[in-house]
């Protein structure tokens, strides 16, 4: 490799070709000469004819100075060229490469894996072999295993499509693979870690480092690994710790909260400060979507490690419901566990029944309404559920009051006695409740002002029973205490659960009360004693090392309910869903690793850096080629140019200006069409101006057959009016052999009207007051036969006189029965636009040119009846027939331009019945 400055070659032989350069000069220099271009008439032809000798032209020094350019540029490109390069490994052997491929990884696996390329390809210009080896259990279950010592070249496809795994990475049976390679002389050994020190990270570096020089490359960014939310409430308690330094800089990362079918619910942002490891925030979460969460995930980190999975005993956890009386709940209103069963229907699946037979199925939480004292093996019992993690919640009642023996699963003394001496409390005023302390876990929670109690049970007081108090009345006796027992609570309402001491249960606190208690429990307490604490969990739905869900691999096996806890993740069991669809258990990475700790303890002589500064070093082989490319087809084209080979665009010769007859515009055509298509080195008036806006629209009106229509300034009415006729048009297209082309808007004072066979004036307010020459023109396209469609639509009538009096109208009268435009093409009764009440004035019959009346005045409103939107939608309603009155409109309009291009020739009709007559004889 020569080094020159930033940039060196791998290549540097390639250069010697650099000495052809003044050769190359001299062979550009010649170019063919260029044709000889000689303009019409063609007996100029004769004028230059002249024996002479052809000679070389000479390539403008410009194009040679580009083409050789071009092979700088491609001789520079093959001598591989590397800017910012990195210095080659010492020694000749070959290069070990050690990839962390576990979900550490995944984060930034695009920059570690072109890391690895990048080696790879400097590897290649060195001539050294490679072997590989990756950390993680491989997928198929088979043993860690080196990749054969081969060909860089080779290894490229491998590192192409290697892809990290969502398990951790066995740094100790990678350093078993280790100790049994060899290798001739003194290797060159980089370890792409993905930052996280292990049990066996520093032996496995003392093991790499034991064959030759040991560089190990970490990402730009530390591994953040996302725990459990945790409820608060309303909100979710979200976590993330990452493995980190002091000089850790200072991140912001985003959670999302996804229901089960991947919607955003609530969203929180969470940040590392400088040097800490932990970040922590609260997201609000509506309380009818806290039970339906399915996932929460940091936004922008693709990782395994930052999606925590929900399964369904985070959202509806199990209730039971128990009651001391024989009718607990069978009286709506009055009963026991009524307002208890409403209270938690929305956030829990409730059961019913006696607390031995609830206890022998799954429970997050057990409340216990009005019941007398538990004692003997049924205390024994509770005492082991609540310990083991379940919340029992008892509530006060007639038994209750009755007990003036010690309960175990009470969290106070009760005192004992009747009412008179304080057994229970009554007042003649109901009393309300108190704020609840910041301490208690309904804090936060408002206390309607209409919630009272009129009677309960007291507390003995004692040094302990402020720190068990959760809810107070306003004279501060206790109304809820509560007393851990190991990873349980046990709970006591000092009221009924129904409405008979208080109206607690009536208010919409009460069911967030019960929310919050549901809460503490934190998930099923004694769910290995269920049913289905034996069966096996098959594979469902698991993450891959980027958090995304998937089809479970071949070799995922099924795990039991038992062996969750202690599940040793790896290729037969990934982080996931396992279970099935009515029942599924989530595994999740943070439940399964261990804390997280940066790497370190490294032997010494081992090299740090970044995956970034192998990264630097940029190849610029395919960016000489590509402009080299680029620079070959400029002189393609440059060169075409310069031999007169190019294509030259046709010119159109103007259209006349001023007056001329049809018959003239359309020899104007011709010819125009003529030269402009005609032989290429032949050009006519290449110097000519440019042409005549009025006579181009002239030559698109004689070229093709098509209506006008009048444009009156009003842009509600124009853009009305041209929708109109550009939908008649093309009904005419589709009913009739009448191929016109798209209508027309003209202005009398400039443009000419004696090409259209029809024109369509809508008159409006104001009228339009035209100067004499554009009367004069009007005048004569009526004469010359022409015809115009006055529509007064609802125009005052002098606004209609003053219009019309600019010309010279002839006698007119209403359409006669049986007039050849009623059935010209359809036959019609009536002339219906977008009203149907119209009346139409004609020429009388014989009058006009030949029999066709040239001026027709009618009040229908058809254009707006005709108007059609560009997606096929009608742009005006139509009264009071409907869709059957626009029929009809249509029709007249098919009969009104068939009687403009055709004449009075179905008037001949009126002898039809004569002539068949005759032929029957």
């Amino acid at each position: 490799m020569w080094t020159l400055g930033p940039v060196a070659f791998a290549a540097p032989w390639v250069l010697a070709a650099l000495i052809l350069l003044p050769a190359l000069w001299f062979l550009l220099r010649v170019t063919p000469p260029a044709p000889r271009r000689m303009t019409f008439p063609a007996l100029r032809l004769l004028l230059g004819l002249q024996a002479r000798e052809d000679v070389t032209a000479r390539t403008p020094w410009w194009l040679i100075l580009l083409r050789l350019l071009i092979v700088v540029l491609v001789i520079v490109g093959l001598a591989r060229p590397l800017l910012n390069p990195v210095a080659g490994a010492d020694g000749g052997g070959p290069l070990l490469l050690v990839v962390d491929d576990g979900w550490a990884s995944a984060a930034d696996w695009s920059s570690r894996r072109q890391a690895a390329l990048d080696l790879v390809s400097r590897a290649d210009r060195e001539g050294r072999p490679v072997q590989l080896l990756t950390t993680a259990p491989p997928p198929d279950g088979d043993p860690m295993a080196a990749g054969k010592l081969g060909a860089a070249a080779e290894l490229r496809p491998v590192l192409q499509s290697l892809t990290p795994n969502p398990w951790p990475v066995d740094h100790e049976q990678a350093r078993e693979v280790v100790q049994g390679l060899s290798f001739e002389g003194s290797a060159s050994v980089v370890w792409l870690s993905d930052g996280l020190e292990t049990q066996a990270s520093a032996a496995l570096a003392g093991t790499l480092q034991r064959l030759g020089s040991l560089t190990v490359l970490t990402g730009g960014s530390s591994a953040v690994l996302l725990d459990r939310p945790e409820r608060e409430g309303d909100r979710l308690l979200l976590t993330a710790r990452r493995a980190a330094g002091d000089d850790a800089p200072e991140r912001t990362v985003a959670a999302r909260v996804l229901d089960a079918q991947g919607r955003g619910v609530a969203r929180a942002e969470l940040t590392f400060a400088s040097g800490e490891t932990i970040a922590s925030a609260r997201a609000d979460v509506p309380a009818d979507l806290l039970n339906a969460i399915g996932r929460v995930d940091l936004e922008g980190v693709a990782s395994a490690g930052a999606v925590v999975l929900l399964d369904d005993t985070w959202r509806r956890r199990p209730v039971g419901l128990a009651s001391g009386s024989p009718m607990g709940a069978d009286l709506p209103l009055l009963g026991d566990i009524y307002y208890l069963e409403r209270a938690l229907d929305r956030v829990a699946e409730t059961r019913q029944g006696s607390v031995e037979t609830l206890l022998d199925r799954p429970l997050a939480m057990l409340a216990i309404a009005d019941s007398g004292p538990i004692e003997g093996a049924q205390a024994r019992r509770l005492s082991e559920w609540v310990e083991a993690g379940g919340v029992l919640v008892r509530f006060a009642g007639i038994r209750l009051e009755q007990n003036v023996v010690t309960d175990p699963l009470l969290p106070v003394r009760l005192r004992g006695g009747g009412r008179q001496f304080g057994g229970t409390l009554t007042w003649s005023d109901p009393v309300t409740l108190a704020p609840f302390p910041d301490d208690s876990p309904f804090a936060g929670l408002r206390v309607p002002d209409d919630v009272s109690v009129s009677a309960q049970v007291l507390a003995e007081p004692s040094p302990s029973l402020p720190d068990k108090t959760w809810a107070r009345l306003t004279d501060g006796t206790p109304l809820v205490t509560a007393e851990p027992l190991r990873q349980g609570w046990v709970v006591l309402f000092h009221t009924t659960a129904n409405a008979e001491w208080s109206s607690l249960p009536l208010s919409g606190l009460f069911p967030a009360m019960m929310e919050r208690l549901l809460s503490l429990s934190p998930g099923v307490a004694g769910a290995e004693a269920g049913d289905d604490a034996g069966r096996p969990l098959p594979p469902l739905s698991l993450l891959d090392a980027f958090g995304r869900l998937s089809e479970p691999p071949g070799s995922a096996r099924a795990v039991t309910p038992a062996g969750l806890a202690a599940l040793d993740l790896g290729p037969a069991h990934p982080p996931g869903y396992y279970g099935t669809p009515q029942n599924r258990r989530a595994v999740n990475l943070v439940d399964h690793v261990p804390p997280l700790q940066a790497l370190s303890g490294l032997p010494r002589g081992v090299e740090r850096a970044t995956v970034a500064d192998i990264g630097r070093e940029v190849e610029l082989r395919p960016w000489l080629l590509l402009a080299a490319l680029i620079l070959a087809l400029v002189d393609w084209v440059v060169s075409y140019a310069l031999r007169g080979l190019s294509p030259r665009p046709p010119r159109r010769i103007p259209a006349p200006k001023g007056g001329g007859s049809a018959a003239a515009l359309m020899l104007a055509a011709g010819l125009s069409a003529l030269l402009a298509f005609g032989p290429g080195p032949v050009r006519a008036q290449e110097d000519a101006p440019p042409a005549d806006p009025a006579s181009e629209r002239a030559l698109e009106a004689v070229l093709d057959t098509r209506l006008a229509w009048v444009r009156t300034g009003d842009s509600t009415v124009d853009d009305m009016t041209e929708a109109g006729m550009r939908g008649l048009t093309r009904v005419l297209a589709a009913r009739s052999s009448a191929e016109l082309a798209e209508p027309m808007a003209v202005d009398p004072e400039t443009d000419r009207l004696l090409f259209f066979p029809m024109i369509y004036w809508p008159v409006t307010e104001g009228g339009m007051r035209l100067s004499v020459s554009a009367r004069v023109k009007v005048n004569d396209y009526l004469r010359h036969g022409g015809m115009i469609l006055f529509d007064t639509r609802e125009t005052p009538p002098q606004d209609v006189q003053a219009t019309l009096a600019q010309f010279d109208i002839p006698s007119l009268v209403r359409l006669p029965e049986g007039h050849v435009v009623t059935r010209s093409f359809y036959l019609l009764s009536e002339t219906p636009g977008r009203y149907a009440d119209v009346t139409l004035w004609v020429e009388p019959p014989g009058g006009g040119n030949d029999g066709v009346s040239s001026v027709i005045i009618g009040n229908g409103d058809w254009a707006a009846a005709w108007a059609r939107s560009p997606q096929g939608a009608y742009l005006a309603p139509v009264v009071p027939g409907g869709e059957r009155q626009r029929e009809v409109a249509y029709r007249f309009g098919v009969n009104l331009v068939m009687y403009a291009l055709t004449g009075n020739y179905k008037a001949d009709q009126v002898h039809l019945p004569a002539i068949m007559e005759r032929l029957t004889q």
